[in-house]
C-alpha cells in the first residue's frame, strides 16, 4: 500500500498549514485497526489537503497512495477515502485538472469497488463511476448491472443519484440513463427507491415524471415509512436506546423529500401540496422531515402558505418533544406569517409556562421558542404571559426588542416597562446589554411617560467605548418616536461630536429646525463619516428638505461613485429630499436594485414618496411583485434579509404602483 511513500520529499511539499512532512503518517493512520486514529487521520487530510476545496501539490501526491488503500479489503473504513478521492478529484475549488487527471488514473479501482463487499464502499463508488471511469457506455453498462445485483437500500439511493449524474455529464447519452430512472420509479420497486428516482428525473428529466406526482410521491413516502416501521429494531432501555428515542433519524428520508422539493423549484403549489402529505403523515419523522422543508420552502418562496403554517401549527400538540421544538423552531423565524398557527401557538403558551423563557448554560434567560413566535406573529395573547416575566427578578434580555412586533398591543406593558428602565444604573456595565432593548420597547408601545427615564439614561453619554455610549443610539431614536427630542436639546448637542453625531443632528432638527446648527455636522458625516453613520446622515439630511440644498453636491458625488449600494441609495434618497428631481436618483435605484437585493425596501419606500416622477421605474415593481421567489433568496442576495423584510418589500412595492 505504501511501495514508494518514503521516497516522496514530503518536508518540500505544502498543504494548507505548511509543509507537509505529517501527510505520510496520516496515510499509515488511514489503515490503522484503531478508529480514533483513522477518523483523526481523515479530518487531518481534509482540514491539511483539500481545505475549502483547494488542492496543493501534496494533495496530488496523496492520491496513488489513497487509491492503493481503497482497493485492499482489510483497510477498515475505506468508504471514507473513497469519498475524499472523489472530492479531491470532482469538486476541487478552482476545477484543477490535475486534481482530475490523478485520480481519474484509478478509473479501474472505481469500477471494482462498484461490487465491493462493504456496503459504505459501494455507495461512495457510484458517483465516482461516472466521474472518473472513462466512456459513457461503460459506465452506464456498470451502473445498469449494480442496480440489478444490489440489494442495500443506502447504495441503490446513490446509484439514483449517480444515473442522475450521468445524464447531466453525458447529456448526449442521457436518455438511456433517464429510462434507467423511469423504470425504477415504477412498481416492482420499492417505494424508497421509487421516491429516489422521482427526485432524480424532477432534476434532470421533469417532463417524464408522472402527472400525479404529488399524490404518488405521497403516497409512497407512506409506504416507505410503514416498512420502515415493521422492519426498525425496538428501542431498549439501555442509554442508546433512550437517545434513539429522543432523537431519532432518518437521514436517508430526509435526503429523498429534500431532492424532489429542490427539482420541484417555483413549482410553489406543488410543494406546498407536497408538504401537506408529510406534515399529515402518521409518521412523526416524516412530519419532522416536513417541517424543517416547510421552512426552506418559506424562507425562499413567496406565496399563500397559509394552509402550511396551519399544518406546522398542529405539530405543537404532538407527543414528541423534538417534533414539537422543531416546528417552534420554524414558527419562530416566520414573524407574521405565523399568525394561522397563532391559535396553536397560544394554547402550547397557555399549558406550558415552563417554556416561556430558554437559558443556555451559564447565560442569561431568553424568550422561549412558543412565547416567543406568539409574540413575532403580533398576537396580543402574548401580553399576560410578557407582564408575567417582566413583573419576575429576571426578565429576558431579549424581551423589549421583541415587543417591537406587538407595537401598540403592547401598551399594558408600558408601566413595568418603564419600572425597569427605572432601576438601570446608566454607568453600570449590565447597562450596555439591559438598557437598549427596553428603549426600543418604550417607542415601540409610544409610553411618552417614559421619557425621563430615557433622559436619565442618556444624559452625560459619553462619546468614547462604555456603557451609556453603547445605547445612546437607541435612546436618540426612542425621544424622536416619542416626539420629546425638544427636552433633550443639551444632551442632543453635546452628542453631535461623538459617533452618534448623526443621529443626534437629526434629533436636533425635529427639536429646532435650525439648520445651521446640523447642517455642517450632517455633511462632516456624510464625507468623513465610518460606513455605518453615512448612510445615517443621509437620511437625516433629506428630513431638512430645501434647507439641506448646500449638501446637493456633496450628495450627487455620493450617489454617482463607487460607494457601496446601500450608501449610493441612502444618497439619492437625500438628493429627491431635498431636491425632488428624479433626473439623479432614477440611474441609482435602478444599479442598486440589481445589484444589492438587501437595498430594494428602501428604493421601494422612496419611489412611492416619489409618486409619478417614479414611473420609468415602475417595471422593478411588477417585476418583484410577481417573482416567485423572495428577494434574499437570489444569488448574490447576501445575508440578513429574511421572511419578515421580504413580506414589507412587496407591501411597499404595491404602495409604488398605487402611488403611481
Amino acid at each position: 500500500m505504501f511501495t514508494g511513500i518514503d521516497e516522496v520529499d514530503w518536508a518540500s511539499l505544502r498543504h494548507r498549514y505548511g509543509s507537509a512532512e505529517d501527510v505520510p503518517g496520516w496515510l499509515r493512520a488511514l489503515a490503522s485497526a484503531d478508529t480514533a486514529e483513522r477518523a483523526t487521520a481523515l479530518d487531518g487530510m481534509y482540514g491539511a489537503l483539500h481545505h475549502q476545496g483547494r488542492v496543493y501539490d501534496s494533495t496530488l501526491a496523496c492520491v496513488p497512495f489513497l487509491l492503493s488503500l481503497v482497493a485492499r479489503e482489510e483497510v477498515p473504513d475505506r468508504g471514507g477515502i473513497v469519498e475524499l478521492l472523489v472530492a479531491i478529484g470532482a469538486y476541487s475549488a478552482d476545477g484543477d485538472p490535475r486534481a482530475r487527471a490523478a485520480v481519474c488514473a484509478g478509473g479501474e479501482v472505481f469500477a471494482r469497488l462498484a461490487g465491493d463487499p462493504d456496503p459504505a464502499v459501494r455507495r461512495a463508488a457510484a458517483g465516482a463511476l461516472v466521474h472518473f471511469v472513462a466512456g459513457p457506455a461503460p459506465v452506464l453498462e456498470l451502473l445498469r448491472q449494480r442496480l440489478r445485483a444490489e440489494r442495500d437500500d443506502r447504495v441503490l439511493l446513490a446509484l439514483t443519484e449517480a444515473l442522475a449524474l450521468f445524464a447531466r455529464r453525458y447529456p448526449a447519452h442521457a436518455d438511456a440513463a433517464v429510462d434507467l430512472l423511469a423504470e425504477q420509479s415504477a412498481p416492482p420497486y420499492a417505494p424508497g427507491q421509487r421516491l429516489a428516482a422521482l427526485g432524480q428525473l424532477a432534476l434532470v428529466a421533469p417532463a417524464r415524471l408522472p402527472a400525479d406526482l404529488v399524490p404518488t410521491a405521497v403516497r409512497l413516502l407512506r409506504e416507505r415509512s410503514a416498512h420502515r416501521a415493521r422492519s426498525c429494531e425496538p428501542a431498549t432501555d439501555s442509554l442508546v436506546g433512550r437517545i434513539r428515542r429522543l432523537r431519532p433519524s432518518d437521514e436517508e428520508g430526509s435526503r429523498l423529500l429534500r431532492t424532489l422539493h429542490t427539482a420541484l423549484g417555483d413549482r410553489v403549489a406543488d410543494r406546498g401540496a407536497l408538504l401537506g402529505g408529510q406534515l399529515t403523515s402518521p409518521d412523526p419523522m416524516d412530519r419532522c422531515h416536513g417541517v424543517w422543508l416547510a421552512a426552506a420552502l418559506l424562507r425562499g418562496w413567496r406565496g399563500d402558505h397559509s394552509g402550511t403554517v396551519r399544518l406546522l401549527g398542529a405539530q405543537l400538540g404532538a407527543e414528541e418533544d423534538w417534533l414539537r421544538d422543531a416546528a417552534v423552531t420554524v414558527l419562530s423565524g416566520l414573524f407574521a406569517l405565523a399568525a394561522p398557527a397563532a391559535d396553536d401557538l397560544h394554547a402550547l403558551v397557555r399549558a406550558r409556562p415552563d417554556l416561556w423563557t430558554h437559558r443556555v448554560e451559564r447565560g442569561s434567560p431568553v424568550l422561549g421558542g412558543p412565547l416567543k413566535a406568539l409574540v413575532r406573529s403580533g398576537d396580543r395573547r402574548a401580553v399576560p404571559a410578557l407582564a408575567h416575566l417582566l413583573a419576575g427578578p429576571a426578565a429576558p434580555v431579549d424581551l423589549g426588542g421583541e415587543l417591537t412586533h406587538l407595537g401598540a398591543e403592547a401598551a399594558p406593558l408600558a408601566p413595568v416597562l418603564r419600572q425597569r428602565l427605572a432601576r438601570i444604573p446608566p454607568a453600570s456595565a449590565a447597562a450596555a446589554r439591559l438598557a437598549g432593548p427596553l428603549l426600543t420597547a418604550v417607542a415601540a408601545v409610544g409610553d411618552r411617560d417614559a421619557v425621563p427615564e430615557v433622559l436619565r439614561l442618556l444624559s452625560d453619554a459619553p462619546g468614547g467605548p462604555g456603557p451609556r455610549d453603547a445605547f445612546a443610539g437607541q435612546a436618540i431614536a426612542a425621544l424622536e418616536a416619542l416626539d420629546a427630542t425638544a427636552q433633550a436639546v443639551p444632551v442632543l448637542r453635546a452628542l453631535l461630536h461623538t459617533r452618534h453625531a448623526a443621529a443626534a443632528a437629526g434629533a436636533l432638527w425635529s427639536a429646532q429646525r435650525d439648520a445651521t446648527a446640523v447642517l455642517p455636522v450632517l455633511l462632516r458625516e456624510l464625507s468623513q463619516g465610518d460606513p455605518d453613520s453615512r448612510p445615517l446622515a443621509a437620511s437625516r439630511l433629506a428630513r431638512l428638505g430645501p434647507a439641506a440644498r448646500p449638501a446637493l453636491p456633496a450628495l450627487r458625488r455620493a450617489a454617482a461613485g463607487s460607494r457601496p449600494a446601500r450608501e449610493r441609495v441612502a444618497a439619492a434618497c437625500a438628493l429627491w429630499g431635498i431636491d425632488a428631481d428624479p433626473q439623479p436618483v432614477l440611474p441609482v435605484f435602478r444599479d442598486a436594485w440589481r445589484e444589492d437585493p438587501g437595498t430594494r425596501l428602501r428604493i421601494a419606500r422612496c419611489l412611492t414618496e416619489m409618486g409619478p416622477a417614479a414611473t420609468p421605474l415602475r417595471h422593478l415593481a411588477e417585476t418583484e411583485l410577481a417573482s416567485p421567489r423572495r428577494h434574499a433568496a437570489h444569488p448574490g442576495a447576501g445575508g440578513g434579509q429574511g421572511i419578515a423584510e421580504d413580506e414589507e418589500l412587496l407591501s411597499a412595492c404595491r404602495e409604488v404602483l398605487a402611488a403611481m
